[in-house]
């Protein structure tokens, strides 16, 4: 079992015990820890005004962060991955020799940053990488990040009656995309009476989907009081909805669509024969 550092909480505890006069034992076993631990603990961090629990964790830390650390590129190993690079090998090819060498045994990862800084000190050796590696690029604070869409209601705030399907006028929002990646769809299903309404989108863009929607459902804005979505981007303007709509809207967790428990009868204007329609047979904007 690997070791696991003294965090402050716990330091904190320990000169509290300290204080009270318990025994090393007893605070170790509070702790969950090895009396020896706690003894090594003592004699490392205490100063000279005794053992306190911030002065302790600061000199554990400093003790950690001058710890020699282990280098594997020393001089030599670099001197080899060069020489081996030149005559083109790819870095798996060299990590495979090293080790098989018994020199060293080192991930082809750990050669990139090697050849990147070489290039940015005017070197050449990016020059012999069979493919030319694009730098990672963090994705974090992108606009296209599925929970970056503002105003949204997690599904966990959705009534019971929405959730129970005891109200007519919830619906579920969803998109289909064509083989290929060609054309698409946007649908919604009510999920007390179950009509599915479907219509082709000129676009996959949340310009084109938020359109769609409001142009399908405007004829039934007054069986419209929720609109449950996935966190596809397609649906990041919602607040345009509802606006349109005088209706509210919620997301799933992202990855967890199943969440929304849409699971209506394909078809347009389909209703379910058992369910009632309150509104009758739904027609596309077309048939209007």
């Amino acid at each position: 079992m690997a070791y696991k550092h003294l965090s402050s909480e716990e330091r904190h505890y320990i000169q509290t015990e300290r204080e009270k006069g318990t025994s090393q034992n007893k605070t170790a076993a509070a702790l969950g820890r090895v009396q020896g631990s706690l003894s090594r603990e003592l004699g490392r961090n205490t100063g000279k005004r005794g053992y306190r629990y911030k002065q302790a964790h600061q000199m554990a830390q400093q003790r950690h962060k001058d710890k020699p650390k282990a280098v594997k590129l020393t001089p030599d190993i670099k001197e080899r991955i060069g020489r081996d690079i030149r005559a083109d090998w790819s870095p798996e090819q060299v990590c495979g020799r090293l080790t098989h060498e018994g020199v060293i045994e080192l991930h082809h990862e750990t050669i990139d940053p090697y050849v990147s800084g070489d290039k940015a000190n005017g070197g050449t050796l990016y020059k012999h990488l069979r493919q030319q590696r694009k730098t990672y690029r963090k994705r974090y604070g992108c606009v296209h990040n599925r929970t970056a869409i503002a105003d949204r209601a997690g599904i966990e705030e959705r009534s019971e009656d929405v959730n129970k399907r005891e109200q007519v006028g919830d619906w579920e929002a969803d998109t289909v995309i064509g083989k290929k990646h060609k054309g698409a769809i946007v649908t919604l299903d009510e999920r007390k009476t179950k009509p599915r309404l479907a219509l082709p989108l000129r676009s996959k863009k949340a310009d084109a989907v938020k359109q769609a929607m409001i142009d399908v459902m405007e004829p039934l804005e007054k069986c419209v009081k929720t609109i449950t979505y996935d966190h596809g981007k397609e649906f990041v303007g919602h607040t345009a909805v509802n606006k349109a709509l005088k209706c509210e809207s919620y997301f799933a967790t992202p990855y967890h669509s199943w969440e929304r428990e849409g699971k209506m009868k394909m078809g347009m204007g389909y209703s379910d024969s058992t369910s009632p329609n309150p509104w009758g047979w739904i027609k596309s904007p077309k048939q209007r």
